[in-house]
């Protein structure tokens, strides 16, 4: 007997189809009404705990990572913080370099630097830096982690959430946020520490006395961290992360990728240990489904290569594990390429394929650019020169009846000591500085300096001459040439 109510038959959107001869299909009279939903809703993910080798290989990069990420503002150089972004005094100090913004040419190549990386790593191995080092993947890691600690692993904490409220399952809540937010805190206080020297910082955040941008964005990052780490978790990969909708331009059948055998997987099914599989008509897998729990992102590799795939290999792992409990050769789910799974390759003919032409190309651009900027850095003078002519005087008759132009200079003095600077001249017959000439400018400042120079008014016809200064600085590290125009009246 059909005990739904009018109400809640009026709540079927009909029509289900439409005919292109008879119009809208109408249900069976004695169908049951049902709601479809287009949206597919949200399940929370309980990652299983996994341990092999790509386990070890991701917990390495969160060790390593973290330590680079929370170890670096602490450390000091001289009398400095070791890697600075001083962007009031708009100076970059990394380690034994200081970078003004006339250096944005660096910035360009660490930038074109991560981009071929990028390409480099993908085609060779497909989403390496989703799986082992991107930001999200690494804080999801920890707090997860930290989830296990505090709730327990996946089945009591799937057994907590669908209980009831009480005591326990608030208190381990609570405390688990609390740890959490700490965490976030911690990250967010440290990404700062990177832009404001972080013992200033410290002493400024313990006595409440930071200022307006050094709260927004401790707190923003935190937030950020909390929100993504805690909540978000595999959603901004399959949905925020834009490298998971454009990677498949930079996949091919030769790249590396977490694949399952399903020639030798299928078809699968549950067997007893001492089971011959081949007398079943059942392959390798034995669909335990270990794969899906442990995954991140919730997904069964057995359906193929999918988007939300961060090529992390925690299924690998796991099923590797089942296969040694079940006596199967390893690999059933490993990291191979579509051709050799299909054609049956040895790892030797895998590896001369991903060793294919456009992984030679990215690898030889990447590195050029890499050898470039190295050799930019290694040749790098550091100390900059502008020359700009006086506005208020273009030229003028000085005693003696000499011709006299007046320029003004700005040298900036990039290394952290103070340094000697001569000034000198020449383009024209006795043309010289009759000015001060030697300047003294003190570690990682700029002066602008007034530069009188003079050349003979005789054998000079009017107009302008092509001049250059040059700037050396006495402590022998470099000297730099820039050009000017010395103006001769009429």
């Amino acid at each position: 007997m059909n005990n739904k109510t009018e109400q809640e038959k009026g709540r079927v959107i009909i029509p289900i189809a439409v005919s292109p001869d008879k119009g809208p299909i109408e249900p069976p009279p004695d169908a049951d009404p049902e709601m479809v939903s287009l949206y597919e809703a949200h399940k929370k993910i309980y990652p299983r705990s996994v341990s092999g080798l790509f386990s070890n290989w991701r917990w390495g990069m969160v060790f390593l990572t973290q330590i680079i990420f929370y170890g670096l503002p602490w450390l000091e150089w001289g009398q400095r913080q070791a890697v600075l972004f001083d962007l009031g005094a708009r100076r970059f100090y990394v380690f034994g370099l200081v970078l003004y913004p006339q250096d944005f040419i660096y910035l360009t190549g660490i930038l074109v630097i991560s981009a071929f990386s990028l390409f480099l790593f993908t085609a060779v191995a497909g989403r390496l830096w989703c799986g082992y080092a991107c930001p999200q993947t690494v804080y999801t890691e920890i707090f997860l982690w930290l989830e296990k600690k505090i709730e327990g692993d996946r089945s009591a904490r799937m057994r907590r959430d669908a209980g009831p409220w009480n005591g326990d399952k608030i208190g381990r809540k609570v405390g688990k946020h609390l740890v959490w937010l700490a965490v976030a805190m911690w990250t967010g206080f440290t990404f700062v520490g990177y832009f404001t020297p972080i013992h200033e910082l410290a002493g400024e955040f313990m006595a409440w006395e930071l200022g307006a941008w050094e709260i927004f964005w401790t707190f923003f990052y935190s937030f950020a961290t909390y929100g993504n780490a805690g909540f978000m978790r595999e959603q901004v990969c399959k949905h925020m992360c834009p490298y998971a909708r454009f990677q498949s331009a930079m996949f091919d059948k030769d790249t590396l990728i977490v694949t399952y055998d399903a020639e030798r997987g299928e078809p699968r099914g549950a067997r007893s240990k001492k089971a011959d599989p081949a007398a079943l008509n059942l392959g390798a897998c034995i669909d335990c489904s270990l794969c899906v729990q442990v995954c991140p992102t919730g997904i069964d590799i057995r359906k193929g290569l999918q988007y939300e795939c961060i090529g992390c290999g925690a299924c690998a792992d796991v099923c590797d594990t089942v296969m040694d409990k079940v006596g199967y050769p390893r690999g059933l789910v490993k990291y191979s390429t579509e051709n050799a799974v299909n054609q049956h390759w040895t790892r030797a003919q895998t590896w001369r394929h991903v060793l294919r032409p456009r992984v030679l190309i990215y690898t030889a651009i990447l590195g050029t650019v890499v050898t470039a900027m190295a050799v930019s850095l290694a040749m790098r003078i550091p100390f900059k020169v502008d020359v700009v002519r006086d506005r208020g005087a273009l030229a003028r008759i000085a005693d003696g009846g000499r011709i006299e132009n007046v320029f003004r200079l700005q040298i900036m003095n990039a290394t952290e000591a103070m340094q000697q600077f001569h000034i000198s001249v020449s383009g024209m017959p006795d043309l010289q500085v009759v000015s001060e000439n030697d300047i003294d400018i003190a570690s990682t400042q700029a002066r602008w300096v007034a530069v009188r120079v003079q050349g003979p008014a005789e054998g000079a016809a009017a107009g302008s001459y092509p001049i250059h200064f040059e700037i050396v600085a006495k402590s022998g590290i470099g000297k730099v040439a820039e050009k000017a125009a010395f103006i001769v009246p009429r």
